[in-house]
């Protein structure tokens, strides 16, 4: 069975809960893509890397889920974050160097964020309307939100779509006054 990125929940809410994400390390490449090509664009680069694409050779395990993430509202709305979690415990100085240069390797520190699970593909129309879904919810409970939003994927896309997991993600803003 696939691991999955680890967080333990602060507070469940109607419909979505607040996480604290441990910290990790990511490989990611940035693409200039429409949403519903940026996944499969950029999988190819980082699934090489986990699979020996990498100055060592070795081979890391696959944790679920894959994110899609939009960084802020500013970046044009045809550029994606793609990445692929590393295994818990990964720490930066320790990870192979990729042999593609499209993927970067970076730490993450433990943060905050909410999140909300839902079934179906993952199409950029369920997208929007859940992350506005989310984000509406975490306002009402006066939870000031950055601008990233990340969308979590679990599946493999030949899974059948009603049956396919997701999640949307968004960083809170620790710095916001309530």
């Amino acid at each position: 069975m696939t691991k999955r990125q680890e967080f333990k929940v602060v507070k469940s809410y109607a419909g979505f809960e607040v996480r604290e994400y441990k910290p990790c390390v990511i490989a990611e490449v940035k693409i200039a893509a429409n949403y519903s090509n940026a996944t499969s664009a950029a999988f190819g680069s980082l699934f090489s890397y986990i699979s020996k694409g990498n100055k060592t050779s070795e081979k890391i395990a696959m944790t679920a889920p894959v994110i899609t993430a939009q960084r802020s509202e500013a970046i044009p709305t045809n550029e994606w974050f793609v990445s692929f979690v590393m295994p818990a415990g990964s720490v930066l100085a320790d990870m192979p160097l990729p042999n593609d240069s499209r993927v970067v390797l970076r730490e993450l520190d433990s943060e905050r964020c909410v999140a909300l699970s839902f079934r179906g593909k993952a199409t950029r129309q369920l997208i929007e309307k859940r992350t506005a879904q989310l984000r509406s919810a975490a306002a009402k409970e006066n939870i000031a939100l950055l601008d990233e939003t990340r969308t979590a994927r679990f599946d493999p896309p030949f899974k059948p779509s009603f049956m396919q997991y997701n999640e949307i993600v968004i960083p809170v803003n620790l710095n916001a006054r309530p």
